[in-house]
């Protein structure tokens, strides 16, 4: 390939990781503060948190972004340059389904942590705070871990609204060239690059958060095998 088109692969590489990142910010913070109401002691915070997840994990991210990006500036008149209507539909999207997985993760402590905290006169912010979360988040990593990975193939999805992303300037490279074979195994291995560095990321993560609170992975024992390999 020449220079230009390198150029233009390489600019496509820092939109997918820039919509990644925010995505992913938005997506953090929409299933915290969602899973988190769908364990609160009131009943229609729970109702409302559990009214978006369902909806918005019943819907389509494609549809979605359609919807950020022509419908909402008819319905509303906001108009959204496509990095902000794709961080937007995209976190919001996967914060739903995040927050089954802090929801689930919090609701998995011991009850007797939380009737400790009972017990000490914290209120139920405190419990969250100093109790549950630093419990619960290592729990969150692995699957946080996997919805990353989803998010990250998810921002292919931007292409249809003309944004510059990787996918899209992989297929303007395709058009220019005539050439699919190579470039879409290109485009494929830059995926599973920056998948891969995520993943062993978010594993060195998960480590460090389990080790603050005394979860650290044991070494493993080798068992002595008897000689000869038979049990008599």
């Amino acid at each position: 390939m020449t220079s230009g088109l390198w150029e233009l692969v390489l600019n496509g590489i820092w939109t997918t990781v820039q919509l990644l990142v925010l995505s992913a910010l938005l997506a953090t913070a929409v299933s915290f503060t969602v899973g988190i109401a769908r364990t609160h002691r009131r009943w229609i915070v729970r109702f409302l948190a559990g009214f978006y997840t369902e909806v918005f994990r019943g819907t389509s991210a494609l549809i979605m972004i359609f919807w950020v990006f022509f419908v909402l500036p008819l319905a509303f008149g906001w108009q959204l340059v496509p990095m902000w209507a794709g961080t937007l539909a995209l976190g919001l999207t996967y914060g739903a389904y995040g927050a089954e997985i802090v929801r689930g993760a919090v609701n998995s402590v011991d009850p007797a942590q939380r009737e400790g905290g009972i017990a000490l006169s914290f209120t139920p912010w405190q419990r969250m705070r100093k109790i549950l979360l630093p419990q619960a988040v290592p729990e969150m990593i692995p699957p946080f871990s996997n919805l990353l990975v989803e998010l990250l193939k998810g921002t292919a999805l931007v292409s249809v609204m003309g944004m510059g992303d990787l996918a899209f300037s992989g297929n303007l490279v395709r058009l220019a060239l005539q050439e699919s074979a190579q470039i879409y195994t290109y485009v494929l291995l830059i995926y599973f690059v920056i998948a891969f560095l995520l993943t062993r990321l978010m594993r060195r993560l998960e480590r460090r958060l389990k080790a603050g609170v005394g979860k650290a992975p044991q070494p493993r024992v080798s068992v002595p095998q008897p000689v000869g390999g038979g049990v008599s």
